[in-house]
């Protein structure tokens, strides 16, 4: 279910049910929606035990702000509610803002000019952190979609220096992308663990070395990937809908043919984009322009952008996208009391769950942009 949000999206919302400037919700009943709070995750670490388990909507990242928190209790509570709830408190954001540079500019050169400079300031900071805290839940609300819960804090889910994460979710993880973006995913995930897209369960289950500090590397390196395949699949679409508007894109002799006959150099490697042999090369050539969604056509076009296009489409566009990413990645693999990423600690794992994570980390990045293009429409984000 795609989601976009609407300043007018709460016009159809009952009075009763919008957050006033309080942040408490409240139903018809006048039952608060915030008042009640679901269970915390609870993680099963017995003396035998030797995997992590959980089995509710956590996150490693707690809200911060008092809107973080009061859409939390509504995301647990009413989840049908949320979405309006969000356009509301995101509306109400903008306002308060918008209030608190307009008092700032009208006062300019008045002796109050510098409190309402200050009021200003203040004012943004403490919105940005409420907007990181909306962003957070709206990616959270979509992994809760496909039934998968984001890992918990990972010291939860380390047992005498092995790490493991059940149930892997595989097949939920994937079930959000077209064909085309798949089978690039899996290639990154080949890349980044080893393990083949078709593995047995022996070589799933086999074990592996990784310090705290790689493994958060490898995570934020998927983030960033999830996020740039999503805006580089974004602008394919939109020069398809351009083609499709001017002249069939796949004739002989239209200009996006011979573009797309540049856009595969055989023997290109990069990290990222995994291998594309010249016998692929050669068969996307000759047939996969009959078909708009051959994941080759993907590849290629990502493949035939010039290096200014290819860094915009991997550089996150707000800098609530790149707090985001650092808070949520410190939450996650940092130290519990200083919270820094760096550490030497090697730990155990299988092939499995480092897979989980990677494959957590490309949708965490592709609901990222998402999500940070909706907010936009209502709450106006800082470039980064």
């Amino acid at each position: 279910m795609d989601y976009c949000l609407s300043s007018h999206s709460t016009s159809t919302l009952p009075y009763a049910f919008k957050p006033q400037r309080s942040r408490n919700f409240y139903s018809k009943s006048g039952v608060n929606f915030v008042s009640r709070r679901f269970r915390p995750l609870t993680v099963i670490a017995t003396a035998g035990a030797s995997h992590c388990e959980f089995g509710s909507l956590n996150s490693p990242l707690v809200p911060r702000s008092s809107v973080g928190k009061d859409l939390l209790g509504v995301l647990l509570n009413h989840p049908q509610l949320f979405h309006l709830a969000v356009a509301d408190e995101l509306k109400h954001l903008a306002d308060d803002r918008d209030d608190a540079v307009t008092r700032m500019v009208l006062s300019a050169g008045s002796p109050e000019a510098c409190l309402h400079r200050r009021i200003a300031q203040l004012k943004e900071n403490e919105n940005q952190i409420a907007v990181e805290d909306v962003m957070y839940l709206l990616i959270s609300y979509k992994f809760s979609e496909i039934k998968v819960h984001l890992v918990p804090r990972l010291s939860k889910c380390i047992y005498n220096g092995r790490l493991e994460i059940w149930p892997s979710k595989d097949w939920e993880l994937e079930s959000v992308y077209s064909f085309e973006v798949l089978e690039m995913i899996r290639e990154h995930v080949t890349t980044v663990t080893g393990l083949r897209a078709n593995s047995s369960v022996t070589e799933n289950w086999a074990t592996t070395k990784i310090t705290r500090s790689m493994l958060g590397r490898v995570y934020v390196a998927s983030i960033l990937y999830g996020y740039f395949l999503k805006s580089a699949l974004s602008r394919l679409h939109l020069e398809r809908c351009i083609a499709m508007e001017s002249q069939d894109p796949f004739h002989p002799g239209s200009r996006t043919y011979l573009k797309f006959q540049e856009m595969c150099p055989s023997g290109v490697k990069n990290l990222l984009f995994g291998r594309l042999s010249s016998k692929k090369t050669e068969s996307y050539s000759q047939e996969s322009r009959k078909e708009e969604n051959r994941p080759e056509e993907l590849r290629c076009y990502v493949m035939g952008l010039d290096p200014d296009t290819l860094r915009r489409c991997a550089t996150l566009k707000s800098k609530e996208a790149m707090d985001l990413i650092e808070n949520h990645s410190r939450a996650l693999f940092g130290d519990e009391t200083t919270g820094f990423l760096e550490s030497d600690e090697v730990l155990l794992t299988s092939f499995s769950s480092l897979k989980r994570l990677v494959l957590e980390a490309v949708a965490f990045g592709s609901f990222l942009w998402e999500t940070e293009e909706c907010v936009n429409t209502v709450y106006k984000l800082k470039e980064s």
